[in-house]
């Protein structure tokens, strides 16, 4: 990246000591609650400098900007008020939990309103251009928020910030901006937030790559029962179409071990369903020092006692292995839905797409997907208006959806990336042709989502309950293992634990029903 800040590029490798010596050292056996990670933050000393190794260095960055919200907090004679706002994927959600735990233990107090916070935080996306459209838009409203409420920090991160002419922009167009980082650095919260109170000007800290994955710090879950989980991290894919590689690096896979302590922490807290997170969840493992794959990875987690569910995402159906789908048919506790983005079915278009699989591939995979799990909920991701595409690729797409028979696909308008190899591609497609393809596909996914939701109609499922129904108080909100939500009368006390539930009507997309046991 170029600008005026100075460029910062990570190629930190991990100190080499002893972490479990650290934790017994300090009273802790295994790390994993925020109670552990409360008392190596009492441990640091703020008048020695700070620790050299991660995470104790942000713990000690925690310490010492807790005093200074402390005193803010004195100075204005109530509570700091923080809002974190997540604007992308469930990589970004988890990400933000990360970072509203930081905030938490340095003191700030959660809010979902911008208007009464002291400090606001962004999460960006970057996939499509709205993403960023909204980034903007938001940031004019909080501009006028800091001019009657001057001591109000402004906070930007995520995939958006990763890039050039985003960053270019925001310090022409959004001086009042106090922090910007990226992606691969969130860790850092504390520390940035340091610098943001004792310089006073915009703080601008961005990576353009990592190898390194810092674990350990406190996160803020939104829900008790359910809590995402990172296996790894960047992505090697390299689709043509797609900025992820460039904003969020190369893969890095974390230990299995670790992984699964991290899993079992969140079931002693009270978690019974897990999504595995990653870029491309099959390609796992591959740059350990000893490989694993992603297989044998659920294999370790599924034998967590008091786990109840295991969800993961995204697969790539090039990297999905028979070995993969003979773990998911044996288990009991793999949910039965697989999100299998297809993204076109014309082969063309898949080769100009970089995806590096052919429409009869594709098929062949959902079949023997099939074969071994009947059951199985099949979704899938679809963009119309790649350059080049014709109607009849649209048709050859349309054919995917009607042989699959997907339970549901979220489709989506191509969106030019700056940055990518389809955005210099020639033959991009006029706008009133790609709204024409998209109605056509559209229709057929709704079509084939409800036929497949009616097949269910009248049997009886174990649903987990979620919330309450944000339309009708009365009724609760479950989700089926195959990711389908189904509404019925309920205490709400009973939110995170399983129930029997007759689906009694189907409505295309959801069902309702009463509770069997």
């Amino acid at each position: 990246m170029k600008g005026g800040y100075q460029k910062i590029v990570a190629f930190h490798f991990f100190l080499c000591y002893n972490r479990r010596v650290y934790y017994q050292e300090r009273g802790i056996e295994k790390m994993g609650h925020n109670d552990d990670i409360e008392k190596l933050i009492q441990s640091q000393d703020l008048t020695k400098q700070p620790p050299e190794q991660e995470p104790e260095r942000q713990y000690y960055f925690i310490k010492k900007c807790r005093e200074i919200v402390k005193k803010k907090s004195e100075e204005l004679g109530r509570p700091l008020y923080a809002c974190s706002v997540c604007m992308g994927c469930q990589m970004n959600a988890r990400d933000s939990e990360k970072l509203l735990g930081i905030l938490t233990q340095i003191g700030y107090v959660p809010t979902d309103r911008e208007e009464e916070a002291d400090f606001v935080l962004y999460n960006t996306c970057t996939v499509r251009d709205n993403a960023n459209q909204r980034v903007y838009g938001r940031l004019g409203f909080l501009n006028g928020l800091k001019k009657k409420k001057p001591h109000l920090k402004v906070a930007l991160c995520g995939c958006m910030m990763q890039e050039e002419s985003v960053i270019e922009k925001i310090q022409k167009s959004y001086r009042f901006v106090d922090l910007v980082f990226g992606t691969h650095n969130i860790f850092k919260l504390a520390q940035l937030l340091v610098t943001v109170f004792e310089s006073g000007g915009m703080v601008i800290d961005i990576w353009e790559e990592t190898d390194q994955i810092v674990e350990d710090l406190p996160v803020k879950r939104k829900y008790a029962y359910k809590s995402g989980v990172n296996i790894m991290f960047g992505c090697n894919n390299f689709c043509s179409y797609c900025i992820v590689p460039y904003v969020r690096g190369r893969e890095r896979s974390r230990d299995p071990e670790e992984i699964v302590q991290e899993v079992r922490k969140l079931v002693a807290d009270g978690v019974v369903e897990i999504m595995l997170l990653g870029q491309n969840v099959n390609s796992y493992g591959r740059n350990l020092d000893t490989p694993v794959t992603f297989a044998q990875l659920l294999k370790k987690v599924e034998q967590i006692e008091g786990l109840r569910r295991i969800r993961f995402m995204t697969s790539h159906p090039k990297d999905l292995s028979d070995e993969l789908i003979e773990v998911m048919a044996g288990s009991n506790k793999i949910c039965r839905h697989l999100h299998l983005p297809v993204q076109a079915g014309s082969d063309r278009i898949l080769q100009a797409m970089n995806r590096r699989y052919t429409k009869e591939q594709y098929l062949a995979l959902v079949d023997r997907i099939k074969k071994a799990m009947p059951d199985i909920s099949i979704t899938t991701d679809l963009i119309v208006g790649f350059p080049g595409e014709t109607s009849e690729d649209v048709d050859e797409t349309i054919d995917v959806v009607r042989r699959v028979g997907y339970d549901n696909a979220f489709t989506f308008i191509y969106s030019k990336r700056t940055g990518t190899p389809a955005a210099a591609m020639e033959n991009q497609v006029p706008e009133a042709v790609v709204k024409e393809g998209f109605d056509k596909l559209l229709k057929v996914v709704q079509d084939t989502a409800r036929e497949r939701a009616l097949r269910l109609k009248g049997q009886v499922m174990e649903a987990l309950i979620e919330e309450v129904n944000e339309q009708d108080a009365s009724l609760m909100t479950g989700r089926l293992s195959n990711n389908m939500l189904v509404h019925f009368p309920a205490d709400g006390r009973k939110i995170g634990q399983f129930v029997t539930v007759s689906l009694d009507a189907c409505h295309g997309f959801y069902y309702t029903g009463h509770i069997v046991s």
